[in-house]
């Protein structure tokens, strides 16, 4: 993986930050509005810097939470009126638009 800069980092963070309760973004839009090359490097950045951040709204393309946290996400995500269906979140009514 390429070295990852303090400013990757913080934008991440900030768009992260960003979304609301009530919606979810995929790693793949974090990565696309951050302008970086893999959502591997966003679940990189928040596996290692997110435990102040609503991370539990950052899901799969596939719209699944991370299978280690798939409870823990999905209950957090309930609370706030998102619902699941066998695992899996409908990114088309709740997808953050980080671009409008």
């Amino acid at each position: 993986m390429a070295r990852i800069t303090d400013e990757q980092v913080e934008t991440v963070r900030s768009l992260v930050a960003s979304i609301p309760p009530g919606h979810v973004a995929t790693y793949g839009d974090i990565c696309a509005a951050a302008g970086l090359s893999s959502p591997r490097i966003v679940g990189w950045i928040m596996r290692t810097d997110s435990a102040d951040l609503p991370w539990h709204r950052v899901l799969s393309a596939s719209g699944k939470p991370a299978a280690h946290l798939a409870t823990r996400q999905l209950e957090q995500l309930r609370a706030e009126g998102v619902l699941a269906r066998d695992g899996r979140v409908d990114l088309k009514a709740i997808r953050f638009p980080f671009t409008d």
